[in-house]
């Protein structure tokens, strides 16, 4: 086990599943619910939400992940984390503070930070507190207007931080083998997983790209 990566056992392989904006919370609920089967990790992420909404859909999330078994993790809100009980919160480089967010939520929990394209920016977010950090864009992305792109050598000049490395933008189950040889421990997608004609079939090719030998 790493001494940085707050939960027992060995540090998460495999899928970080990161729910698209979707205002119908029945709707979006019913998006996930069969994809959690395949997901190492589910990020609550609505920019379009307000915050009666982001509570609601959040809430009703962490009951489906509690059900699951697997650990949700709330974009940009360390406060909406612990109101409803989610393991842990992902923060970009304009939501919050790291320390604060450690402190708030306790050493169990999962505390992200986006990275981007710099080594720099993820040491100090470990130094923070952070107990995984995240890379990217590695490639071209719908999901977010992007002007930083990330070199794969990054995840391996990262490993030396001692918590997982998760790769973000454009990720394909094509392109996954590679990012994954790289030193990535996880990947995240939205668009690769919810706009594919099958998104159980998605999830279960990017889930079978770290089960491979």
């Amino acid at each position: 086990m790493n001494s940085h990566w707050p939960q027992p056992g060995p540090a998460p392989r495999g899928l970080y599943l990161v729910t698209p904006d979707q205002a119908d919370t029945d709707r979006l609920l019913a998006r996930v619910r069969p994809l959690l089967a395949h997901a190492t990790w589910l990020q609550y992420r609505n920019k379009q939400a307000g915050r009666a909404l982001r509570h609601e859909q959040a809430s009703a999330l962490q009951a489906l992940c509690a059900q699951a078994g697997v650990p949700l993790i709330v974009n940009d809100d360390a406060h909406l984390a612990d109101a409803i009980g989610a393991a842990g919160v992902h923060l970009g480089e304009d939501d919050g503070d790291i320390a604060a967010a450690r402190a708030l939520l306790g050493p169990q929990a999962i505390v992200g930070a986006s990275c981007y394209d710099e080594l720099a920016r993820a040491q100090r977010a470990v130094a923070a507190g952070a107990s995984y950090v995240a890379f990217g864009a590695f490639f071209p992305t719908q999901s977010k207007l992007t002007t930083r792109r990330a070199d794969p050598q990054l995840l391996a000049q990262a490993a030396a931080l001692g918590v997982p490395r998760v790769a973000i933008g454009g990720i394909t189950p094509d392109n996954t083998p590679a990012l994954i040889a790289a030193g990535a421990d996880l990947v995240a997608v939205i668009g690769g997983v919810f706009d594919a004609p099958d998104p159980v079939a998605a999830a279960r090719a990017y889930r079978e790209c770290f089960t491979k030998p």
